[in-house]
């Protein structure tokens, strides 16, 4: 079993349901990395966004 792992005690932010349209080529292989995939793509925006402000 896979998961993310949590650093430290803070609570888990809340999330927001959205629709977010994303190439099908996208869509894809983050599914065919297997269950978690919207997880794994809140990771990713989130990496995105911590480096981006770190300029």
């Amino acid at each position: 079993m896979r998961g993310i792992v949590r650093r430290g005690l803070e609570p888990v932010p809340a999330k927001a349901s959205i629709s977010l349209r994303v190439d099908q080529e996208v869509l894809d292989w983050f599914k065919a990395q297997g269950p978690g995939y919207q997880t794994r793509m809140n990771a990713v925006l989130r990496a995105f966004r911590d480096a981006s402000t770190r300029r």
